[in-house]
């Protein structure tokens, strides 16, 4: 019954969400990826929210639930059929009254399943289209042939466009840059590499945050994210300007939006851990792409011990051993002090590890995050650096909650701080 009421209502939503559409006509930026999604969103909302009236995707409603949701303004009903009600008469109002309708809409846009991005694009017709990093092997994989049919779907969000909308692409993922040959937009690139449209150079990270420099057409200028670490918020910031530049909004004046911007829970927060200790929060999700990435923020961080604490890396496959075996290699060579693995696959980390020369003895694996958190818990001491990460099942966020200094403020700090999913 629940199943049959949820197609009911999706169905609804989306023909709702196409007459709001149809009627209002705004300007459609849709970001999609593997890896980045809901920060780019987040950084893109600011370059343009400078200019125009804008909505975005609420937290990473992505999926043909949460795309109509964010077009009509409402969020989720979770299992309750009566607030899912008030929602569908929310959108009748929105079509019927709404008087000071967004002009642009900033969506996240999944691909969990094969067509999914087609069913998007049949009616979601975006003006321009940002696609993040997308990697070797994709998170959700194991719901396709392989890679090449997940980045075959991800692909049509850039066949779809026509030759008077924008494709921005970062060239240094080989994925996205094999979009070029595949849409008649005009395209906008960036990355690290000098063919890019939008270079990034001078890239340094201390312990406040990242510096690096971005050079358009020749003209530079100077970035500094507090609070964000790692080069891939780099590329977050270079998206967003590109989208930017997509729609009007020169170079100086992105600068000073993204300069707004704030780190996003279980995003490689760092927050301040019990004795004296320190925590980079990834706990939101993983991939390969996010935890090698994850992994050298890390290295580069000052710290007396450096702690991995590793959940799995889910919808992977038939790749997903080798791919936790390779994330584990690494370690040692990133001067990674202790190893906490958590999870059923996660073993294949400590695996890794363990094949690699990393300690014996310094492993530790743990089926669920809870047991994990206490063993972590009883072995912090001050100037460690702690990084808490793995896929959204592996509910990571437990971990973070026992070692953090603060607890009392987890509702506004950590991920998954909902009943929903609290109950699970």
């Amino acid at each position: 019954m629940k199943n049959l009421f949820k197609i009911i209502v999706i169905a609804i939503l989306r023909f709702e969400a196409k007459l709001i559409l149809a009627r209002f006509k705004p300007k459609i930026i849709a970001v999609s990826g593997t890896v980045g999604k809901t920060s780019v969103k987040e950084a893109i909302a600011l370059v343009l929210g400078s200019e125009f009236n804008i909505r975005k995707s609420e937290k990473s409603y992505n999926s043909d639930t949460g795309i109509p949701l964010t077009i009509i303004g409402a969020r989720t009903g979770w299992s309750s059929f009566y607030q899912w009600f008030l929602i569908i008469l929310k959108g009748v109002k929105v079509f019927l009254l709404a008087d000071d309708y967004p002009e642009f809409f900033i969506l996240e846009i999944g691909v969990d399943r094969p067509k999914d991005m087609r069913k998007m694009v049949s009616w979601i017709k975006p003006d321009v289209a940002v696609i993040t990093a997308i990697g070797t092997i994709p998170v959700h994989v194991q719901y396709f042939s392989g890679p090449e049919e997940l980045i075959s779907e991800k692909r049509k969000l850039v066949e779809c466009l026509s030759d008077n909308n924008w494709a921005v692409l970062n060239i240094d993922d080989k994925a996205v840059e094999s979009f070029r040959k595949k849409t008649k937009a005009q395209i906008i690139t960036y990355g690290f590499s000098e063919s890019a449209d939008l270079i990034a150079s001078n890239y340094k990270m201390d312990s406040d945050g990242i510096v690096f420099k971005i050079n358009y057409k020749g003209s530079i200028v100077p970035v500094r994210l507090d609070k964000f670490f790692g080069k891939h918020n780099v590329y977050t910031v270079l998206a967003a300007m590109s989208a930017g530049l997509a729609c009007g909004i020169n170079l100086v004046k992105s600068v000073e939006a993204v300069s707004k911007i704030k780190p996003l829970p279980g995003r490689l927060n760092l927050l301040k851990g019990i004795n004296g200790s320190f925590i980079f929060d990834d706990s939101y999700n993983s991939s390969p792409l996010a935890a090698e990435a994850a992994i050298e923020v890390l290295s580069e961080y000052p710290a007396k011990r450096r702690i991995a604490v590793l959940g799995d890396m889910k919808e992977l496959g038939e790749f997903s051993k080798n791919e936790h075996e390779r994330v584990g290699e690494t370690l040692r060579v990133k001067d990674v002090w202790l190893l906490f693995a958590v999870g059923q696959e996660a073993k294949f980390i400590a695996e890794g590890a363990r094949r690699s020369g990393f300690d014996s003895f310094k492993i530790f694996e743990f089926s669920d995050s809870t047991e994990a958190g206490e063993a972590v818990r009883n072995i912090i001491q001050e100037g460690d650096l702690i990084l808490v990460k793995g896929s959204q099942s592996a509910r990571m966020e437990k971990v973070v909650e026992r070692i953090m200094a603060h607890p009392e403020n987890k509702e506004n700090l950590l991920v998954r701080q909902e009943e929903e999913w609290k109950n699970r």
